[in-house]
């Protein structure tokens, strides 16, 4: 028995696949399905998952999937376990302590919990780790097998994966930063990015956002410095796979991305109108679950039903990234197309006459029916979302919200339009007006400051729970005298007449279809810039470039670019605005078309990675880049957030002592 690298490479043959189906093969073919193979003599299995683990299957997996590859029954490390000595086990686990500690109290001893033991690691085992293991004796022999999957990451999309550090907008970027947590938390985030590229086997150029200076006086910061740091552990970890891991590449297959959330404060709490963020926003979802009610079958008081807004489901996948009001008429039209085939099939059996209906054409109508039944289900599960959130819309006057969002954004409002809104619209919801407010300080922070933030507060009637989120803004974007600097530039270059400050510009030429449909993530014009190899190597630096200035200067920022923060953003039509006829990416063929052979002739990968949360728009985005660009683009990211989680994150931001349970939005 010997410490082994679990050999993925097999990846690499006729069939693409994105990254969730990877990740899923891997976990089923990889680990679960090699337990059966050599010594294993036993049907079933047990596995063994820690709390970190069974999130990863969980993401990837179904307990379908998992119960035919073999496994009965699976457990928790750290709770009691029946002992089962007929039995073999698969342990997934973390290369921690506590549970080798707890492996080796399973198998060692004269009775074992189990017969062998097959354990896989998600992430790299520390050296002194496999020692332990191997110096038991009685442990040895009833080792089946010993390896590394280097699988530490959480698929929340076909392209998307986040490192599950829910915490780390709080330990990098608080006012008081704990050294030993922060440096703890990029630690594991690089260990968990860095296995994505095990997985799919690619060696990316790794490009991180500079640290930023006004002059040569200015310290840069901890927090500065955190795309910095991160990239160099991911480099550390990706330097040591390319020693250990069989056929992983030695030169440059894709490019990776490391900024953090100061790059856009506006993406996590504008409002998002696509169906997928909406329904996310608006209503009472957990993660990808929705509870809705449907009528009895015996005739009762309605039966509250779960389901799952997944990938599975080709309705959901048409029209996640598709504009609300676009969602919503294609929903119409495939209800109206339904309801009318049918009608015009039960018509034409009806004009045969019994006496004509074959055996085989009542066999083909009783095999129709489930298939009908499924199809008129989630066409109508998704016509009550849409309505539900088109009326929310229409009772809350989000329409009129929205657009002041928007033209705060692009310059056509300001502080003037923001107030009258307050004044005329008292009751907008508190984390609404919160919101618009937050949008508001990050492009006009000086507005914010001692009593004339204090006012701003009274007039939208929030609470100082409410200002301490705004306030935390700042450190997400620097000191409001960094940003009176750079926009004061910012004004005399791109509008020397217009007082009101734009976060984005203006580009003509393309057509609007849908309202509301302007505001786009900066994330957009990044991949757009790492494509045609425009990003600034100053502002953005390559660790693996050759390029001496990169590594003679890998921290400096150029004094006479504006933070990329306050850069202009162009107004543009997304894809999902245009005109139904045109390929937009997201209808059912094109979704199925991209997750086939097209993918192949693709250039190579596009990693983005955000520390500090993503946001539903930026995934959005890179499905959108994908087919636009002709290259996938997969973002990962901290964590995924809605605008509440990452109000409530961004509270816990200040010095003063808060917990989850003390905020509420």
């Amino acid at each position: 028995m010997s410490l082994s690298d679990s050999d993925s490479s097999s990846s690499y043959g006729a069939e693409y696949k994105n990254l969730k189906q990877l990740s899923r093969e891997r976990l089923l073919h990889e680990m679960l399905r090699s337990a059966k193979t050599g010594d294993s003599r036993s049907t079933w299995k047990v596995l063994i998952m820690d709390k970190l683990t069974v999130k990863i299957m969980s993401h990837s997996c179904k307990m379908a999937d998992i119960t035919d590859e073999g496994v009965s029954l699976v457990e928790d490390i750290y709770k009691r376990r029946q002992p089962l000595p007929a039995m073999d086990a698969i342990y997934f686990i973390q290369p921690i302590k506590e549970n080798i500690i707890m492996f080796l109290s399973d198998m060692s001893g004269r009775k074992p919990l189990y017969r062998k033991a097959f354990v896989f690691f998600s992430s790299p085992i520390a050296r002194e780790l496999v020692m332990e293991i191997k110096k038991d004796a009685q442990v040895l022999p009833r080792i089946g097998a010993l390896r590394e999957m280097n699988l530490e990451y959480f698929t929340i999309d076909s392209q998307g994966f986040i490192t599950n550090n829910e915490r780390a907008l709080e330990e990098l970027f608080g006012d008081e930063v704990n050294n030993r947590k922060a440096v703890e938390c990029l630690h594991v985030m690089a260990t968990r990015i860095a296995t994505v590229f095990a997985s799919l086997r690619e060696f990316p150029f790794v490009r991180f956002r500079a640290a930023k200076s006004l002059d040569a006086t200015t310290m840069t910061t901890f927090h500065d410095l955190i795309p910095t740091k991160l990239a160099a552990g991911v480099w550390d970890c990706l330097m040591k796979y390319k020693k250990t891991i069989p056929n992983f590449p030695q030169t440059e297959t894709c490019e990776l991305l490391i900024i953090d959330r100061t790059i856009d404060q506006i993406a996590p709490v504008i409002h998002e109108w696509t169906y997928d963020a909406m329904c996310r926003d608006l209503l009472n979802m957990e993660g990808n679950k929705y509870v809705h009610e449907v009528p009895s079958k015996t005739g009762g008081p309605p039966e509250r039903k779960e389901v799952l807004l997944e990938d599975h489901d080709p309705i959901w996948l048409e029209l996640r990234h598709a504009h609300i009001a676009d969602a919503s008429e294609r929903l119409h039209e495939k209800m109206t197309n339904f309801i009318s085939k049918n009608k015009a099939a039960q018509i034409q059996q009806g004009s045969r006459g019994s006496g004509e209906m074959s055996t085989r054409d009542l066999q083909k109508m009783v095999q129709a029916l489930p298939q009908y039944s499924e199809q008129i289900d989630k066409l109508s599960l998704h016509v009550e979302i849409a309505g539900k959130i088109n009326r929310i819309i229409r009772e809350t006057g989000l329409r009129e919200l929205g657009q002041l969002e928007q033209d705060i954004v692009f310059g056509d409002a300001g502080m003037k339009d923001v107030i009258k809104f307050f004044t005329t619209k008292e009751d907008t919801s508190r984390e609404n007006k919160l919101r618009l407010l937050m949008i508001l300080a990050s492009i006009y922070p000086e507005k914010f400051e001692g009593e004339k933030g204090q006012n701003l507060m009274k007039v939208a009637k929030l609470t100082n729970e409410d200002a301490i989120a705004i306030n935390n803004l700042r450190m997400l974007g620097g000191e409001p005298d960094t940003k009176k600097t750079s926009t004061s530039s910012f004004a005399l270059k791109f509008d020397m007449h217009k007082k009101k400050r734009a976060a984005r510009k203006d580009r003509s030429g393309e057509e609007e279809t849908w309202q509301l449909s302007r505001f786009y993530p900066i994330i957009e014009e990044l991949i757009e810039k790492v494509c045609k190899n425009e990003l600034s190597k100053l502002d953005y630096p390559c660790l693996n470039d050759p390029s001496p200035t990169v590594h003679s200067t890998p921290y400096a920022g150029s004094v006479t670019h504006n933070p990329p923060a306050h850069s202009m953003r162009s107004r543009r039509t997304p894809t999902w605005a245009r005109p139904r006829g045109s390929d937009d990416g997201y209808s059912s063929d094109s979704v199925l078309k991209h997750a086939s052979s097209d993918f192949k002739k693709m250039g190579r990968r596009i990693f983005i990675f955000i520390v500090g949360g993503a946001t539903r728009s930026e995934l959005r985005i890179c499905h959108k880049l994908t087919g636009k660009l002709n290259r996938e683009v997969i973002l990962g990211s901290s964590s995924i957030d809605d605008p509440a989680q990452f109000i409530t994150k961004l509270k816990m931001l200040a010095t003063q002592e808060l917990s989850l349970d003390d905020l509420q939005i």
